[in-house]
């Protein structure tokens, strides 16, 4: 499964919330504590999601977007 992520680095906590766009596609908002330097804030997001979706870290792979804050993740279920 794909996924479409904006992430938001630096905040004061960490916060998953799930959004329409306009196009009725689900966007995850992720905030994440972790400063966006050498992919701290990846591997944050990443345990983040692990956690939503009661899924190894192992089976998260970010596919685009590495140093960007538009992001597609795909989980392997």
């Amino acid at each position: 499964m794909k996924i479409n992520v904006k992430i938001f680095p630096c905040s004061k906590k960490q916060n998953l919330e799930i959004l329409k766009d306009i196009f009725g596609n689900e966007v995850y908002e992720v905030r994440v504590i972790s400063v966006p330097e050498d992919g701290k804030a990846n591997r944050e997001l990443i345990e983040i999601l692990s956690k939503h979706f009661n899924t190894p870290k192992s089976n998260i792979t970010i596919k685009s977007g590495l140093s960007s804050r538009a992001k597609v993740v795909e989980i392997i279920n």
